[in-house]
């Protein structure tokens, strides 16, 4: 009985050849099959090393490389606030082992840029919201600003200050944006092509002010390099408790926060993409992963599919209105 169930197993396979058709593809037709066993999972962060996107790619890879029993390789694609990166992975194969980590700027993108080349809802599939993080506005320490209240005086008087973030449209540049409308300060806004050249000019004093997730920019805090002014979200964080949030300091129900999520191509099968979002939960609930994650300020979200799209949605809704309204473009505040 047993040669005669290889003999049928033979028989099927090379049907299926015959047909043109692998066992992989078919399995994966109908389910994950032999996924993901066949290369490399590669990991595009859509922004350049040393920023959150990078770092929250490199704590994901390795633990889901332990959870799937397969390589995972980070590859940094970045520049025009994630948009290539992101592209590289929509034209990728739809196979499962490619997918994308993008921060807050992929729900502004359609609305700041005049023609993305990709459409954000049918050539993308969202797997997982990894989570969210207030954004810091920090100062650096030759600036001469110590603290939210004496910026706002400051600006309040006339003085201009400058703002770094990690890039037009990115959720800095259109919370500090909102700020500055909202007080009438005079800000000029300076674009950087990520969080690292964003922290390596704000340390060195090339810039005054910087705007960044917690997750990037606590390290600089914590080592004494910059000097954290306010936070973005309503409350206060708990990795920073010392730091008022700007709701508190005058500007009531202010919010902002920052957040990642992992994407793949929109024609990947719903069997892969249910296995990598459960993949992907494990890891995210694994002590070594939530650790890393709550000591650099992100609240681990999780959960399914539909929840980081229904969150995506949302965003894109709430700051494309916000570029629309303020006619900010690519070339300007």
């Amino acid at each position: 009985m047993l040669y005669l169930a290889k003999l049928a197993k033979r028989a099927l396979f090379f049907a299926l050849l015959a047909m043109g058709i692998s066992q992989p593809a078919l399995a994966q037709s109908g389910g994950v099959g032999a996924w993901p066993t066949q290369k490399p999972i590669r990991f595009i962060a859509v922004f350049p090393p040393g920023g959150s996107v990078d770092q929250v790619a490199r704590v994901l890879a390795p633990a889901l490389q332990t959870e799937l029993k397969q390589n995972v390789i980070v590859e940094n694609i970045g520049g025009a606030s994630g948009v290539i990166g992101t592209s590289a992975m929509t034209r990728a194969d739809a196979d499962g082992y490619t997918f994308a980590v993008v921060f807050d700027t992929h729900g502004v993108n359609p609305s700041l840029k005049d023609k993305l080349p990709y459409d954000t809802i049918k050539d993308i599939a969202p797997i997982i919201l990894v989570g969210t993080s207030p954004m810091v506005l920090i100062a650096s320490k030759s600036s001469g600003i110590t603290s939210f209240k004496q910026l706002a005086e400051m600006s309040k008087s006339g003085k201009q200050f400058s703002y770094g973030s990690i890039g037009i449209g990115s959720l800095g540049h259109l919370a500090m944006a909102r700020l500055a409308k909202q007080a009438g300060f005079d800000w000029n806004h300076i674009p950087y092509r990520g969080g690292g050249p964003l922290m390596q000019d704000a340390l060195g004093g090339q810039v005054q002010l910087a705007v960044g997730s917690e997750f990037l920019v606590k390290p600089h805090i914590d080592s004494g390099g910059v000097i954290p002014l306010a936070m973005t979200t309503t409350k206060r964080s708990a990795g920073l408790p010392n730091v008022p949030t700007i709701s508190e300091s005058g500007f009531p129900g202010f919010s902002a926060p920052a957040w990642w999520a992992v994407l793949a191509p929109g024609k990947t099968s719903p069997a892969i993409i249910d296995a990598m979002n459960k993949a992907l939960n494990k890891v995210l609930k694994t002590p070594a992963v939530a650790e890393k994650f709550k000591s650099q300020g992100i609240e681990i979200v999780g959960g399914s599919p539909e929840t980081a799209r229904e969150f995506i949605g949302k965003q894109i809704g709430i700051w494309g209105k916000f570029v629309i309204e303020n006619n900010i473009k690519e070339t300007g505040q």
